[in-house]
C-alpha cells in the first residue's frame, strides 16, 4: 500500500465500476439501502441466495438517517393519546398495538445483546396534564403491560414523579409548569448511536455472505422478460453513460417514499402505495445540566408528539409531520418549518430561554413512507409487505412504513415471503448480527477537536471500504456528519488526507470541499467553514470539552 501525505499507510481504492455487472443475473434485487433493504439484503443472502443490493444515492442516506434514531420501548403504543373507551373498543387496533409494543421490546433486546456499543441509554420523562386523553393510572398500567409483553432483560426503571423536578432530572423544571400538570412519567430510553453506521454493518456482512452492493446506483429501467425473470436497467448516479442492465428472480422494491416511482417504472398504471410525510429536526445545545436527558410532549395541536431528545452533548427537537407531495430528495427543512418548530418548542419548554433562531446548530428533513389509504386519501402506520401482483408487478414485494427498530424483523419477513416464491442458488450460510469492531488508534490526530471519537485514522481506513464517493459519505461513516458542526471546519484537511485513497486530484479536493459545503447548507442550514470553536454555552460555563458518551 501507498503511504499518504503525512506518513501513515492508505486503504486499498475503491471498488469495481458499475458496468462489471453488466449481463450478470441474481436470485433477488432489491431495490433501496436504507436499514430496512439492508437487512434484508444481509437475511437473503445468509439463506443461500445471490443478492444485488442498489441505491441511487449513499446507503442509509434517505429516511433511515433522517429519523429521530430512536429506539423506543414502545410506550407510545399503549397510552395514545385518545380516550380509554376509544381506545379498547377499536379491537383490532389494540390487537396491532399490542404487537407493535412487543417488537419494540423484543427489538430494543435484540439490539443491546448483540450491539450495545451502537446504543445509548438515556432517562427519559413524559409529562402528563389534566387536559390530555390519559392519566397517570393508565400509564402505570401500560407499563406493567410493556414489562410482560417485553423478554424481561433490559429494565423500564419506571417511576411517577410529582410536579417539581427531580435533582436528577433537571430538564424537567424547563417543561411548561402549571396547575394542570399532574406530574412526570420517567423511564429508561435508548437511541442508536448513529444509523449509518448500522445499515453498513449490514452491507458489510452482507457482501461477505456473498452479496453485491453498489450505492450510487439508480435503477432506470424495470422490465419482465418471457421467461418471468426481470430486467433492471442500473445508472451510475454520478456517470450517467455508465450502465448495467442486470435480471432478477425476485425483485424487493424497498426504495421508501421512491416507491411509486420505481413501480411506474414497470407499470406506468400501479395504484399508488405510498403516502409521504414530511419530517423535520432541529439540534441545539443546551446548558449542561441537561445534558443526557430526554423528553416528550405534545405539540399545541395536542395530538402530535414533540421530541427532545439528547444527541451526544447536545440535544434535538422534533419531529414535525406534514404531508408531502413532492420529491423526496428535495425536501428539507424551509425556514417557516423551522420557526413553527421553534416555536412549539418555546411553549412546551418556557425554561430553556426561549430558544432563538440563531441557536440552531443544524436541522434535517426526511419524508416517511407511510403506506397509502385510499378509504381515506391519507396514509396509515405499521409496517406492510405488498405483493404487487395485483398491481401488475409478479414476483415483486415492497414495504411501506417500516421503521428503523424494526429492521431486523423487516429483514426477515421479507426473507420469508422469497422462500415461498424460490429456492436460495447457494448454500446457506450464518450471518453476523456484531457491528464491525475498528481499532481504536490513540496516535492519530482527531479530526475536529470537539469530537475527538472521529480520528484520521478512521476517515483514512474509511475510504478504502469500496464505496466511498464523496466527502459527505466520509463523514457518515466515521460519525463526524451529525457532530455540532457536521464537520465544516474539517473539510479540506479531510479531503486533502484521503485524496491518495481516492485518487482525487487537486480539482477534485476543491470539487468535494465545495460540493459538502454546499450540501451542508442546503439540507442542514450550517454555514460554510466555520471555525473549530465550540458555540457560547449560554449561561452555563461548566460544559466540558470533551464529554464522554454513556454506557448503552
Amino acid at each position: 500500500m501507498p503511504a499518504n501525505s503525512r506518513g501513515g499507510r492508505v486503504a486499498q481504492a475503491p471498488g469495481p465500476r458499475l458496468d462489471a455487472l453488466d449481463g450478470q443475473s441474481f436470485d433477488v434485487a432489491i431495490i433501496g439501502a436504507g436499514v430496512n433493504g439492508c437487512a434484508t439484503a444481509q437475511r437473503l443472502a445468509s439463506a443461500g441466495y445471490s443478492v444485488l443490493l442498489v441505491d441511487k444515492g449513499d446507503f442509509c442516506s434517505g429516511a433511515s438517517s433522517r429519523s429521530s434514531r430512536m429506539l423506543s420501548c414502545g410506550i407510545i403504543y399503549l397510552a395514545p393519546n385518545t380516550s380509554l373507551w376509544n381506545y379498547l373498543r377499536d379491537v383490532r387496533a389494540l390487537r396491532g398495538n399490542l404487537a407493535s409494543a412487543r417488537e419494540a421490546m423484543a427489538a430494543r433486546s435484540d439490539f443491546l445483546a448483540t450491539v450495545p456499543e451502537r446504543i445509548r441509554r438515556v432517562p427519559f420523562a413524559v409529562p402528563i396534564y389534566r387536559s390530555d386523553n390519559f392519566r397517570p393510572w393508565q400509564v402505570r398500567l401500560a407499563f406493567r403491560l410493556l414489562r410482560w409483553l417485553g423478554p424481561g432483560d433490559v429494565p423500564l426503571d419506571f417511576r411517577f414523579v410529582r410536579p417539581g423536578a427531580p435533582a436528577d432530572m433537571p430538564l424537567l423544571g424547563a417543561v411548561r409548569q402549571s396547575e394542570d400538570l399532574l406530574g412526570f412519567c420517567v423511564f429508561r430510553e435508548h437511541h442508536y448511536d448513529w444509523p449509518e453506521r448500522i445499515a453498513l454493518d449490514m452491507v458489510a456482512d452482507a457482501e461477505r455472505l456473498g452479496a453485491v452492493a453498489r450505492n450510487y446506483a439508480m435503477v432506470t429501467g424495470l422490465q419482465q422478460g418471457n421467461d418471468q425473470r426481470w430486467s433492471l436497467t442500473v445508472r451510475d448516479a454520478d456517470a450517467p453513460h455508465v450502465t448495467a442492465r442486470v435480471t432478477a428472480s425476485i425483485v424487493c422494491n424497498l426504495a421508501g417514499a421512491w416507491i411509486d416511482t420505481v413501480n411506474t417504472l414497470a407499470e406506468p398504471r400501479a395504484a399508488r402505495t405510498v403516502y409521504g410525510t414530511k419530517g423535520i429536526h432541529i439540534a441545539v445545545r443546551l446548558p449542561e445540566r441537561f445534558r443526557m436527558q430526554g423528553v416528550c410532549g405534545f405539540d399545541r395541536s395536542g395530538h402530535r408528539r414533540l421530541y427532545c431528545f439528547p444527541w451526544r452533548d447536545f440535544h434535538f427537537f422534533g419531529p414535525t409531520e406534514t404531508p408531502y407531495e413532492g420529491d423526496p430528495s428535495q425536501a428539507r427543512p424551509e425556514e417557516d418549518e423551522l420557526l413553527h418548530l421553534l416555536d412549539e418548542v418555546n411553549h412546551l419548554f418556557p425554561g430553556l430561554g426561549p430558544l432563538r433562531r440563531e441557536d440552531i446548530l443544524y436541522s434535517w428533513a426526511g419524508v416517511r413512507p407511510l403506506t397509502y389509504d385510499p378509504a381515506t386519501g391519507a396514509g396509515a402506520r405499521g409496517r406492510t409487505i405488498h405483493d404487487l401482483a395485483a398491481k401488475g408487478l409478479p414476483n415483486v414485494f415492497a414495504m411501506t412504513s417500516g421503521l428503523l427498530k424494526t429492521q431486523r424483523i423487516a429483514g426477515a419477513e421479507l426473507c420469508a415471503l422469497v422462500a415461498q416464491r424460490l429456492q436460495p442458488s447457494r448454500p446457506p450460510r450464518p450471518f453476523s448480527l456484531r457491528g464491525e469492531h475498528l481499532p481504536v488508534d490513540a496516535q492519530s490526530p482527531p479530526l475536529v477537536a470537539h469530537w475527538p471519537v472521529a480520528r484520521e485514522a478512521d476517515l483514512l481506513r474509511a475510504a478504502g471500504d469500496g464505496h466511498v464517493r464523496h466527502l459527505y459519505d466520509l463523514f457518515t461513516r466515521v460519525g463526524l456528519i451529525w457532530t455540532e458542526t457536521m464537520g465544516a471546519e474539517a473539510a479540506q484537511s479531510a479531503a486533502e488526507l484521503v485524496a491518495p485513497v481516492l485518487g482525487w486530484d487537486e480539482a477534485r479536493v476543491s470539487e468535494e470541499v465545495e460540493r459538502f459545503a454546499a450540501t451542508l447548507a442546503r439540507d442542514h442550514g450550517v454555514a460554510s467553514r466555520r471555525s473549530n470553536r465550540r458555540p457560547a454555552n449560554r449561561g452555563d460555563p461548566g460544559l466540558r470539552e470533551h464529554p464522554p458518551l454513556p454506557a448503552g
